[in-house]
């Protein structure tokens, strides 16, 4: 895929940063959605957040998510935002990874503060952004189908970084962005991609083969510009590769990450019983890290791996709701997938 050009993004007291101008391309692979790790006294711990991105690296993952929900993005400030995206930055071009993307989710309520999150991201060193649609007022207003197109038309104009439209109606009020919708925003050069999440593989199948269409015209028109399709969970990562999406952006991918790239692999080089095998280890384990949500992957991250931690309150820690119960039913539904994950 074709780099993109980034606009030079102004700093929030008024200077002019100035940034390589071409940001890392988007390969196919898996991505991860990286959690934020904090401290006991819940103060960010960027020695984890630097350790977790290059062993993501390590294991061969083709990029790296920031500020997703995983990321706990609605508990950090714009400020500890900022700086996640550039301690896991920093962290990927000290241990010799500089070529990997870095994503940055900058969804917000407004299309203001959409934008300001936008320039937020290049100022951090982010390469691209990931866009969920504003929800708030969904159910009590009903956004115009207008009125969502015009959202994504304006930050992809103000954005200095390319972006994803992210479709996942579980985490945006039920909001469900249709394939005519997503196929009508693809042809704005600075939107460059999609993860899906809502688990429509019919939807995924025309966007992956309307924008393979749009390509082929905008080639002919000299007006290209890459597109990617990104499936949202390790679930149905197989049957998203099978119709032709590029890898995913899941979550699964931090506990497991050498299985999610050896099931693409295994998928890539024609090995179709390496590569079920290895879609019913990730689907049983991603039902049980999905059920226990961010609490449950760092739950079983501190177990595993031995960092991970708790999140930031309100949300709870081990004894606060959680049972030991909980914990081992956690653990006993990851075992399969971390023997497989060990063996790699």
């Amino acid at each position: 895929m074709a780099p993109h050009r980034m606009a030079t993004p102004e700093s929030n007291d008024g200077d002019v940063i100035q940034y390589n101008n071409i940001s890392r391309p988007l390969t196919s692979g898996i991505y991860a959605p990286t959690p934020c790790f904090f401290l006991d006294n819940e103060e960010l711990d960027l020695a984890a957040i630097s350790h977790h991105a290059v062993t993501l690296a390590r294991a061969g993952l083709a990029g790296i998510a920031t500020q997703g929900s995983n990321g706990e993005a609605v508990h950090l400030t714009p400020a500890e935002r900022i700086l996640v995206t550039k301690t896991t930055r920093t962290a990927l071009d000290a241990a010799g990874f500089s070529s990997l993307p870095i994503i940055v989710g900058c969804g917000a309520q407004s299309t203001r503060e959409t934008i300001a999150l936008c320039k937020d991201a290049a100022i951090a060193r982010g390469d691209y952004v990931l866009i969920l649609p504003p929800s708030y007022f969904n159910f009590g207003l009903r956004y115009p189908l207008e009125s969502l197109i015009t959202f994504f038309r304006d930050v992809a104009d103000a954005s200095p970084l390319p972006v994803l439209i992210y479709n996942f109606p579980a985490a945006a009020a039920g909001i469900d962005l249709s394939s005519d919708t997503l196929l009508h925003l693809a042809k704005h050069p600075n939107i460059v991609g999609t993860k899906l999440t809502d688990g429509n593989l019919g939807r995924m199948n025309r966007v992956i083969a309307g924008t393979s269409l749009l390509l082929q015209q905008q080639k002919q028109q000299q007006q290209s510009h890459p597109y990617i399709t990104l499936a949202g969970s390790a679930d149905f990562l197989l049957p998203s590769l099978h119709l032709g999406a590029e890898g995913g952006l899941v979550g699964l991918a931090n506990i497991l990450p050498k299985t999610c790239v050896a099931l693409q692999h295994a998928w890539e080089n024609g090995n179709t019983k390496q590569a079920r095998f290895l879609a019913g280890v990730l689907s049983r384990a991603d039902e049980i890290v999905q059920k226990g949500g961010i609490v449950g992957t760092k739950a079983v991250m501190q177990e595993k791996m031995g960092y991970g931690g708790f999140c930031r309150r309100p949300l709870p820690r081990l004894g606060e709701g959680i049972a030991e119960l909980d914990l081992r039913t956690w653990m006993d539904g990851i075992q399969e997938g971390w023997s497989v994950e060990q063996s790699l």
